[in-house]
């Protein structure tokens, strides 16, 4: 696996160094000791899956905070999404910075977000799924969450929205937010 660092301290994209022969590939996904010898978590005690359809829909920008905080790695099994980060972390250089990478089941690559991060993604094609794991288990009054059409993130969403849950559309602005 290859680690490389993003803009915003501490998240990674994780790319796959699969083996090619003529029966297909293989590829390590995770490996303990590969993640902690770049100081990355190690212990997933929960995934999640999602299945979104339709290019443009959008999910997100979700967080959770302490003591529910959570850090997660992030893989495209199926299509392409834009997926899309916001540094919420206290005394961040990087505070209210986002920044946009491509997931894509073809690259099989993956993003590694660190805890007091928003997270969301746009589908850029007709039915994409994600693959979440997760450094602590999902907490429902924890969690939180902004706008992914805050103006003054500026989100350069690729395609028009095409759907939102009532949820996310309803989400406060970053500047309403408190640091996490």
């Amino acid at each position: 696996m290859k680690f490389i660092p993003l803009a915003l301290t501490g998240a990674y994209e994780v790319q796959l160094e699969p083996r090619r022969d003529a029966r297909g590939l293989f590829a390590r996904t995770y490996c303990a000791a590969e993640f902690a010898q770049h100081g990355l978590n190690t212990s997933w005690p929960q995934m999640n899956m999602s299945v979104s359809l339709g290019a443009g829909t959008v999910r997100g920008l979700h967080f959770q905070r302490e003591p529910a905080a959570e850090i997660k790695l992030v893989r495209c099994l199926r299509g392409r999404a834009l997926d899309v980060i916001v540094d919420l972390r206290t005394g961040s250089r990087t505070y209210g910075q986002h920044l946009a990478l491509e997931l894509c089941a073809e690259t099989r690559n993956a993003i590694y977000i660190p805890k007091g991060f928003a997270h969301g993604f746009q589908t850029l094609e007709e039915e994409v799924e994600l693959q979440y794991l997760h450094s602590t288990p999902y907490a429902p009054g924890h969690e939180g969450g902004i706008s992914p059409t805050d103006p003054d993130l500026a989100i350069a969403w690729p395609l028009a929205i095409h759907q939102m849950s009532e949820r996310d559309m309803a989400l406060p602005p970053q500047s309403e937010v408190t640091p996490l």
